[in-house]
């Protein structure tokens, strides 16, 4: 059993090379030089183990039914040979060991079949209690075995569930990278969004304004020339006084009193025109000027923006 639970951690580590954390079905096919199966039967053996049918298998998962299907075969294996009175051959072992085996070569298969050389970097001091222990407390040399036998089995397990965190922990990063890009990429359709808005609703209150303005000024002019139209008739009419009768003068110069305050009118008709024309200019340059301030402002607000966009960036750095 030690020996089963050892290979199949082996086997373990060579269908996972990339360090996953787990098996998938095209890994198992790694199997196929070191087990005596078909690809189809290798199949067969990952939907069994599969029980969960998700697809992949955890170390547990594995380790634990690949043991088992192991122990079964060989169980087996054994059966047969023994009815052709053969004797049984331990798994791993390709030729049958004597009982005079050197203590180097009885210790080296131990740690192979515990899997401490995944675990232990120096094994030293294991070897020198086991050897003590063989030579000085043979019956408790099994107790030690045993002993050894739990712990590596829960090293492993330790191993093999901090594999698995490992890889929850990278999926969740994932998950919150992709969150923090989803909210990244909203933000920044909703700073271009409202930034149209922005932007179309100043364009409208200028060009409004400006018509207004127009407007105003369509109508100076209107009532100018409706001015200037009088003054020409007032002065056909002086013309025609003029060349009338001496009994006419009085008319005529009240015609001409009339003619000058129409002049004055036109004066100051004029000079309402050109300031009219001049506040124009002013608003124009103040609109013109609110225009840079607003696209100043827009600046400021995408500056801002950005500012944050840098402290979440610098905050998904943190967390991974």
């Amino acid at each position: 059993e030690l020996t089963v639970l050892g290979k199949a951690q082996e086997f373990f580590q060579i269908c996972d090379l990339e360090g996953k954390g787990f098996v998938t079905r095209q890994d198992m096919q790694r199997l196929l030089p070191e087990l005596p199966l078909s690809l189809e039967e290798l199949e067969k053996v990952f939907i069994t183990l599969d029980a969960d049918g998700n697809g992949s298998l955890t170390p547990k998962e594995f380790i634990t039914g690949l043991s088992q299907f192991l122990l079964g075969q060989f169980a087996l294996k054994n059966d047969m040979m023994q009815q052709s009175g053969e004797t049984a051959c331990p798994i791993i072992c390709k030729e049958t060991m004597g009982d005079d085996e050197d203590e180097e070569f009885q210790f080296s298969n131990l740690m192979d079949r515990l899997g401490a050389k995944k675990v232990l970097n120096d094994e030293s001091d294991v070897k020198q209690l086991w050897l003590q222990l063989r030579k000085d407390e043979p019956h408790l040399l099994s107790n030690f075995e045993e002993l050894l036998v739990r712990i590596f089995s829960q090293l492993q397990e330790a191993d093999n569930e901090k594999n698995e965190l490992e890889c929850a922990l990278k999926k969740k990063i994932a998950a919150y990278a992709e969150e923090i890009q989803h909210l990244y990429e909203e933000m920044e359709q909703q700073i271009k969004k409202e930034k149209e808005q922005f932007l179309l609703k100043d364009t409208e209150r200028f060009q409004t304004y400006s018509k207004e303005l127009e407007c105003k000024l369509l109508s100076k002019e209107q009532e100018l020339e409706q001015l200037v139209q009088k003054q020409k008739r007032l002065e056909h009419q002086c013309t025609e006084l003029l060349s009338g009768k001496e009994e006419t003068k009085v008319e005529n110069t009240k015609l001409k009193l009339t003619n000058q305050e129409l002049l004055k009118d036109l004066e100051r008709a004029s000079h309402e025109l050109s300031l009219a024309q001049q506040q124009l200019e002013v608003l124009q340059k103040e609109a013109s000027r609110l225009h840079e301030e607003k696209e100043m402002e827009v600046y400021r607000v995408t500056e801002t923006l950005q500012r944050e966009k840098s402290g979440l960036l610098k905050q998904l750095d943190l967390l991974r």
